[in-house]
């Protein structure tokens, strides 16, 4: 009878990493909204836009988007930068779930705030315009930012969490590690490079959360900033220069192969 091998977590979660993060990943995935686009200020608006409505079916969030994008002549950006009061009207019977033309406006006249004074969205997550801040520092300087125009609807603010009101951030976090990350697997962009991918937060998903607890990487009741906070530091272990890459991992195993539905799960010692 052969030895039973112990299960190496590690080598597990490397494996499905190498699996997911591939380039097969990006079609059926919200990620596939930036992958349209070629100039920088375009995947940033239409990546943080798709990460903003990322809840729901993915398919229905990537069909949202196109429709977004289709109303914006096909050039954010441009749009965005150029556009008159009467283009507007076409932002108007825009909706996805709870997002709908009020908040689509505002997002429009923030980026068209923003980009009139910066070149790129990474500048609205540093503090005080310095490099390398703490993720939970730049989420919270990004929301007080991102509503600090004088009409910013109430409505929206749900919108657009923060660390601060205790939310897991899964959206922001997301589009972070599609900014940030940097590999040649040709998922995620790495455009930024003054937040870095070791300081990178785990977005934890209904998915992903629920497969880290049956890996036991999360022991935290709540699931909350804590618990991605939690679960990012577990990852570390793994890999301290990169520890988001396992996003593709979790992710996968919780919405590909249904771990903690009816996938089996291995035995943990």
């Amino acid at each position: 009878m052969g030895v039973i091998q112990p299960f190496n977590l590690k080598a597990f979660l490397d494996t499905k990493v190498a699996q997911y993060n591939q380039p097969d990943f990006i079609k059926n995935d919200p990620v596939s909204i930036p992958h349209l686009f070629t100039k920088k200020q375009d995947i940033e608006i239409m990546g943080f836009w798709a990460a903003t409505l990322a809840w729901g079916q993915r398919v229905t969030i990537i069909n949202k988007c196109k429709e977004l994008i289709s109303l914006m002549d096909g050039a954010p950006y441009d749009f965005i930068m150029n556009h008159e009061e009467a283009d507007l009207k076409k932002l108007l019977h825009f909706k996805h779930r709870t997002f709908n033309d009020i908040d689509t406006l505002y997002f429009v006249a923030f980026f068209r705030q923003h980009y009139s004074n910066y070149n790129s969205l990474e500048d609205a997550f540093l503090p005080g315009g310095g490099d390398s801040p703490t993720v939970e520092n730049a989420l919270n300087h990004f929301r007080s930012y991102f509503f600090s125009l004088e009409d910013a609807p109430h409505r929206t603010k749900k919108h657009v969490s923060s660390p601060s009101q205790k939310s897991t951030c899964k959206r922001l976090n997301m589009f972070l590690r599609w900014m940030v990350r940097k590999d040649d697997k040709g998922v995620d962009f790495g455009i930024w490079n003054r937040i870095k991918p070791a300081d990178l937060i785990m977005p934890c998903d209904l998915h992903v959360d629920r497969v880290a607890r049956n890996l036991k990487l999360i022991y935290r009741k709540q699931t909350d900033w804590q618990t991605a906070v939690e679960l990012t530091e577990k990852l570390r272990q793994f890999d301290p220069l990169d520890p988001v890459k396992y996003d593709f991992a979790l992710f996968g195993l919780g919405i590909e192969e249904r771990w903690g539905l009816d996938a089996i799960i291995p035995k943990l010692d």
